[in-house]
């Protein structure tokens, strides 16, 4: 499972025109599900999103995480991310989960974290989104499990 996070100071997920989800401060996780992933990697994956420090302390180290500053998590589905690429001009997609298991892996990450005590905002999996944020440092993170 890949979450590819990104530190903000706002985004949101917009679809046919109208705003689905949106947080302030926060994290920004592209979420994409591999064919085989499952709940030991919905859950570490939770685990690391709430823990991993990529906000300032006082000092401007990144020491702190999303739970410590009280932020926001949006979570965004993103089956791309698991693209193959290491050959030819086309990304291939063998290695992503099928859509209903990435589906349904998917909700389990967002029910995860609201189990850990976060309620994510989330986008629409399947959905054709437009994604807008402010991505704050830049800040962006790969995380795989």
């Amino acid at each position: 499972m890949i979450g590819l996070l990104q530190r903000v100071s706002r985004a949101d997920v917009a679809i046919d025109g109208a705003i689905v989800a949106e947080i302030g401060l926060g994290l920004l996780v592209l979420v994409g599900v591999e064919r085989d992933d499952g709940e030991r990697e919905v859950r570490r994956l939770a685990e690391r999103l709430l823990a991993y420090r990529v906000f300032p302390d006082r000092d401007g180290r990144m020491n702190l995480s999303v739970s410590d500053v009280g932020g926001e998590v949006l979570l965004v589905p993103q089956f791309t991310l698991a693209a193959d690429t290491r050959k030819g001009n086309r990304p291939g997609f063998s290695r992503a989960a099928d859509p209903e298991r990435g589906e349904a892996l998917f909700g389990a990450l967002a029910a995860e974290l609201e189990q850990l005590g976060t309620r994510p905002a989330c986008g629409r999996f399947g959905a054709d989104m437009q994604v807008s944020l402010i991505n704050d440092g830049p800040v962006t993170i790969w995380l795989q499990v």
